[in-house]
């Protein structure tokens, strides 16, 4: 009888962290959930996939949606404050967004497979930077 309240007592303590994490959380959850029910139904029906992803940036911008979800991450026990501050490092902004300029330059002059091969590198180096700096910290 005495483990069965001991064991009752624990699904109450998850369950209460649940819902407090839930609460904590709603309104990032429920943007992200909006957002994702936006897309599907915006590519089901069709509609040019740079308005909507737009849309996205821009909705997720005014909403604050990209910030709420960098704090869910940083929620992760040990590596998840690490990548944080990995994501939120404005060195690895401008890394990304070098690349991306660099790419519209090389297409406009008519090198997209060289850019594809280009893009995909800089995404293994910047996961890969990721990755590098989490283990950094960790050990």
């Amino acid at each position: 009888m005495q483990s069965d309240n001991k064991f009752l007592r624990r699904i109450n303590s998850a369950l209460k962290s649940i819902w407090n994490f839930l609460y904590s959380f709603r309104k990032i959850i429920l943007i992200w959930v909006a957002i994702a029910i936006f897309v599907t139904v915006a590519i089901a029906l069709g509609l040019d996939r740079k308005a909507v992803a737009f849309l996205v940036i821009v909705i997720g911008l005014l909403s604050q949606a990209f910030i709420g979800l960098l704090n869910i991450i940083a929620l992760i026990p040990i590596v998840g404050p690490i990548i944080a501050k990995v994501l939120a490092l404005p060195f690895y902004w401008l890394l990304n967004s070098l690349g991306y300029f660099v790419s519209v330059v090389a297409i406009k002059k008519g090198y997209k497979k060289e850019v594809l091969n280009y893009r995909v590198l800089t995404v293994v180096f910047l996961v890969g930077l990721l990755v590098g700096f989490v283990l950094g910290k960790i050990i």
